[in-house]
């Protein structure tokens, strides 16, 4: 037995045991996570105003269901919002075919998107830790804060309060799981307590393996798993509502991996494969009242993130992006339906490149100031407005020493109108200032000249539907992104993508449905974009659709489900060697609560049950003949164990 193959089968060797002393601590009641994200609206404070009106919410099944797995699994049920890549070091998200490194992105109110190698992700994320995910595309309110040229995501981690019971003063989970395709094990905990107004939250999570096959039964190498997570948070809020919590997280992914980490290689399959040590940290401080509700509603985050890209061989390359932000802001509580929000942030953005043991030493930094206000109102009892600008003040500095300093102005307005009760129409527009972005470290040349670089704006638009009928909701919008002088290295180029978005949603007694469908296309200078023309923008995507369901079997405790993913053939530009292929992927689930043991849950799931053949259409170079694309993995069976004490 290997010395890997001897961990794993201690790990899953003490699953059964942990579960039953996790479990003989204390049982809670778990009610079955809902496939509906309404429930997850519900907490949003905004939800239901108009600049919310296209967000998408990420139901707490899903939420639950990618607590083992990755933010593929988060977003599987929404088309609109892509990721590829296979492995979390390099998995991308597009929304609406942008790439999230144009959106705003937040992490417990702390600003993310630092500019990365671009063969890996700027976004890292352990779903195992979040609480709540919402996308809102196209159109970004003011308060989004800035660089939220074609919409937000804002991710939040879980608190105390969501692990444990109301009179409960200590407690937490331990979450076991192992995949037989690539023979990965993992294993979770998270601890937490309250008492007097304090509460802090604890969380671990170690997953290791190896390389796993695709669909045709292919060793794809630099695919093992090798990943650390933590969060560590303390809050303290008086009886009054004043709250103050400070959160920490850091995620490490060191493995080796391909050349280029989000291929399966360059001109065929290559086993020279090279350490990639990568890591995310991000920290938040925050205040606000959580029973205030008048004029006098302020809130303060102050917040610090960075992704770290270490590769030793072979030319000692150190990565190094970082963001500081801080938000001072107040929402004035006109009404129950009313709100202006209005503040200042602030955002210190670096990108370095180091190799010592070449003496290159490279770096682009920014400093950008901004005002903004917001409104959020119900004029009449059918219509709902919400409108805000920001003014942004930035200043550029290039790794030659050179600085540029912009000014810009951004609006934005959203509108809902109920035509009857059930029919909705809705819409929306913005512009928004984007100023000089940081760009890729692990690209920095020393012949760069800044003198031609103008900062980039963003023109965006969507006009859309929303009709319940009973327990069927349906919905659907069009939008267009245009991000005029986006930068590519020294130069500027324009970028467009436009499409639609189809969503459907089915509730009955015991089960519920959902299927979503999204077509976008995007270019580049006004001419159909391939991957490499669009890269660090958009993907060139097409249509995607995705159905979720789940269904109460009748014995008491168990439900099962699935999935299918399915991404039409999609016709490429001359400028790429090869048009794109669909497919189709189907995935199903048990899961079980045994009644009598309400703390344990079981799971039980095939992933790619067909065993198809295939890379995510969001995964880059499948449009390239030299490229061999990072194929998903092929038919997996993974068990999962949580036991809630």
């Amino acid at each position: 037995m290997t010395r890997r193959n001897a961990r794993l089968s201690h790990l899953m060797a003490g699953t059964a045991a942990s579960v039953l002393v996790a479990h003989g601590v204390q049982a809670q009641s778990q009610e079955p996570f809902e496939l509906n994200p309404i429930h997850v609206e519900n907490r949003d404070i905004f939800a239901n105003a108009a600049d919310r009106a296209t967000s998408m919410y990420v139901s707490d099944f899903e939420l639950e269901r990618a607590r083992t797995g990755d933010l593929k699994d988060v977003f599987a049920g929404v088309a609109s919002v892509s990721v590829g890549g296979a492995l979390p070091l390099t998995q991308k998200i597009f929304l609406n075919g942008v790439d999230m490194l144009n959106l705003g992105v937040t992490i417990d109110g702390t600003a993310q998107n630092n500019r990365a190698f671009h063969h890996v992700t700027a976004n890292a994320i352990d779903p195992g830790l979040l609480k709540q995910v919402r996308a809102d595309p196209t159109v970004a309110p003011a308060d989004a804060g800035p660089y939220a040229l074609a919409g937000s995501v804002v991710f939040e981690t879980v608190d105390a309060a969501d692990v444990l019971d109301p009179d409960d003063s200590f407690g937490g989970n331990l979450r076991l799981g192992y995949a037989d395709n690539g023979e990965t094990a993992q294993g979770a905990l998270t601890v937490a307590g309250m008492q007097g107004g304090f509460s802090w939250l604890g969380y671990a999570k170690r997953a290791e393996g190896d390389d796993y096959e695709s669909g045709s039964g292919d060793v794809i190498p630099g695919t093992a798993a090798d990943l650390e997570s933590y969060l560590g948070k303390v809050a303290y809020e008086s009886r009054d509502g004043h709250r103050i919590e400070l959160s920490g997280q850091r995620l490490r992914d060191s493995e080796l991996r391909q050349f280029r980490a989000n291929f399966g290689g360059l001109n065929g399959v290559s086993d020279d494969l090279r350490l990639y040590n990568t890591t995310r940290e991000s920290y938040s401080l925050s205040y606000e009242n959580t029973l205030a509700n008048g004029v006098w509603d302020p809130k303060v985050t102050l917040g610090y993130s960075e992704s770290d890209i270490v590769v030793p061989d072979p030319w000692d390359s150190n990565g190094l992006s970082g963001t500081w932000s801080a938000t001072v802001q107040n929402t004035f509580n006109l009404s129950d339906a009313d709100t202006i929000t209005a503040g200042i942030d602030w955002r210190k953005r670096f990108g370095e490149y180091t190799s010592p043991a070449f003496g290159d030493d490279y770096e682009e930094r920014s400093r950008n100031v901004g005002l903004f206000a917001q409104a959020r109102l119900q004029p009449l009892d059918r219509l709902r407005l919400s409108f805000g600008g920001r003014v942004d003040r930035q200043t550029f500095e290039g790794i030659d020493g050179s600085e540029q300093t912009n000014t810009g102005v951004s609006a934005n307005a959203s509108a809902t109108y109920a035509l009857t009760d059930t029919f909705s129409v809705r819409g929306g527009a913005s512009t928004v200032f984007g100023g000089i972005d940081i760009e890729d470290n692990y690209t920095y040349l020393p012949s760069w000249s800044y003198g031609s670089l103008e900062p980039a704006r963003a023109d965006n638009a969507t006009l859309g539907f929303d009709w319940e009928v009973g327990r069927l909701t349906l919905g659907g919008e069009v939008f267009v992104t245009m991000i005029d002088d986006a930068r590519s290295a020294e130069e500027n180029f324009d970028f467009r993508s436009e499409g639609f978005n189809l969503g459907a949603t089915y509730d009955w007694d015991s089960g519920s449905a959902r299927l979503t469908a999204s077509q976008s296309d995007v270019t580049v200078n006004g001419d159909p974009a391939d991957g490499y023309s669009a890269l660090d923008f958009g993907a060139p995507l097409g249509t995607v659709i995705a159905f979720e369901i789940e269904q109460e079997t009748g014995l008491d405790g168990l439900r099962v489900g699935g999935g299918l993913d399915l991404a039409l053939d999609y016709d490429m530009p001359e400028s790429a060697d090869t048009n794109l292929d669909g497919y189709e992927v189907v995935n199903v689930f048990a899961e079980y609560i045994p009644p009598r043991h309400d703390g344990l849950t079981l799971r039980a799931e095939i992933a790619n049950l067909f065993d198809a053949e295939y890379a995510d259409r969001a995964t880059y170079g499948a449009d390239f003949d030299t490229v061999t694309t990072l194929k998903e993995p092929g038919r997996t069976i993974s068990l999962t164990a949580v036991a809630r004490f």
